[in-house]
């Protein structure tokens, strides 16, 4: 298996109301056969009927809040579009979960989660510099 991500696919409870909330966010999907694709830098996120999805994995779905030990992060390129960002989602629809704060590794970072309660960090890191693009390379921690 090559050590890449194409697609990350979030379960939603209404289709139309998650699209609004990533739209509001400023990103722009297209919607084919009732699932919505948002271009993502190198991959794509997918929204999709948490129902479909659970059915098309062949798993029973418990339903919950989204949150199932993962989260999904955007790095900025900067400690202000943290704060900038946050602020946007909550006008969107976002539920804070914490409050931007310095981070251990010498960053600063703020969480949301989304109106299904899939998880965002929004991240200023300092050791994971972003290129003009903002495509994210890990460095040689060697």
């Amino acid at each position: 298996m090559q050590q890449r991500v194409s697609l990350i696919t979030l379960g939603v409870a209404d289709l139309a109301r998650a699209r609004t909330f990533y739209e509001r966010l400023g990103w722009r999907g297209q919607e084919v056969e009732q699932t919505v694709f948002f271009q993502a830098g190198g991959l794509a996120l997918v929204l999709w009927g948490r129902a479909k999805l659970a059915d098309d994995a062949g798993l029973a779905d418990p339903g919950g809040d989204g949150f199932g030990g993962i989260s999904l992060a955007q790095n900025v390129p900067d400690r202000a579009e943290v704060d900038t960002v946050l602020s946007l989602a909550v006008e969107a629809g976002a539920t804070l979960t914490r409050p931007a704060r310095d981070t251990f590794y010498g960053g600063y970072a703020g969480c949301f989660t989304d109106p299904d309660g899939h998880l965002w960090e929004i991240a200023w890191n300092p050791g994971l510099p972003l290129a003009a693009d903002g495509t994210l390379t890990v460095p040689d921690f060697g």
